[in-house]
């Protein structure tokens, strides 16, 4: 006869906040998202930005990143692995935009120390879980 009770090992604090960090990375995102929307459909800086108005590299830009963010946002909310994977493609978007070429896209440094702090903070999360995750196999081994 099978255990009817789905027995699930209880999330470690170190998970919880890295699950509420994820989802406020997608806010974020998301935010960032309706941003370029804003900006594309001249909503923002009083319908200068429109898509029309734009140069070539700003309307590739502004497109890409106006799908990419929400759909990292998606992921991020998720907390499934493409998630980090796509905001990873935004985030290097927009330090290439603003660190590589800023003659075109302006220097945004609030966005550039954004994204940097964002990456850090994620890996320092992914490193804390590989490490109690690394603990719970040892302690695993050592049981008779």
């Amino acid at each position: 006869m099978q255990d009817e009770s789905v027995h699930t090992p209880k999330p470690s604090l170190t998970d919880l906040l890295f699950v509420i960090f994820l989802r406020i990375v997608a806010v974020t995102g998301l935010w960032l998202g309706l941003q370029f929307w804003a900006l594309l459909v001249g909503f923002s800086q009083n319908g200068a930005g429109r898509f029309d108005l734009m140069t070539i590299p700003w309307r590739v830009a502004a497109t890409s990143l106006a799908v990419v963010f929400p759909v990292a946002s998606i992921g991020l909310w998720m907390t499934v692995s493409w998630g980090a994977v796509i905001w990873t493609i935004g985030a290097l978007a927009q330090l290439a935009m603003h660190l590589g070429w800023p003659g075109i896209f302006g220097p945004n440094m609030l966005i550039v120390l954004m994204h940097c702090v964002i990456a850090l903070v994620y890996l320092a999360f992914r490193l804390a879980l590989f490490l109690e995750w690394r603990r719970k196999e040892e302690v695993r081994l050592d049981l008779p």
